[in-house]
């Protein structure tokens, strides 16, 4: 998806792997939040790509060079942490894809997962998946309407 430069409206790009459960959750949570924003879905496979585009995402793309030419474009940046870690997601973020995530301009929002071997202070792990969802569509809404 190429973003028109006339377009005003912001771009929130929602990247997952594996089955695209995470990201179709998140997906799901930002419609019905109602946010005024595209929604581009990036999976590292076709199978999260279709999963995140039924659940209702404006476009998809699949795939490292998807990933790479749309993260500088899009004005959020959610999913998993493991996708600013190389090799992470049983090896479906390649450090490219890593790294133009997290040199990206716009705001990263990061779900803490602990399958990606990283361990993050101060994060509880009572806080339920649908609870860390939640808070990244609060945050969305707070940042889209100021």
């Amino acid at each position: 998806m190429d973003m028109d430069e006339g377009n005003t409206r912001k771009t929130i790009m929602v990247v997952d792997g594996q089955g695209g459960g995470l990201g179709r959750a998140v997906i799901e949570k930002l419609r019905e939040a109602g946010l005024d924003a595209d929604i581009l879905a990036i999976g590292t496979n076709s199978a999260a790509t279709g999963v995140m585009l039924r659940a209702g995402a404006d476009s998809a793309a699949t795939g490292e060079n998807a990933l790479i030419h749309n993260a500088s474009r899009a004005d959020f940046i959610v999913g998993p942490i493991g996708m600013i870690s190389a090799n992470s997601m049983l090896g479906e973020i390649s450090p490219a894809m890593a790294g133009a995530i997290s040199s990206a301009p716009g705001v990263k929002m990061l779900i803490p997962m602990d399958k990606c071997n990283l361990y993050i202070s101060g994060v509880s792990d009572n806080m339920g998946i649908g609870d860390k969802i939640e808070d990244i569509a609060s945050k969305l809404r707070e940042l889209l309407d100021a």
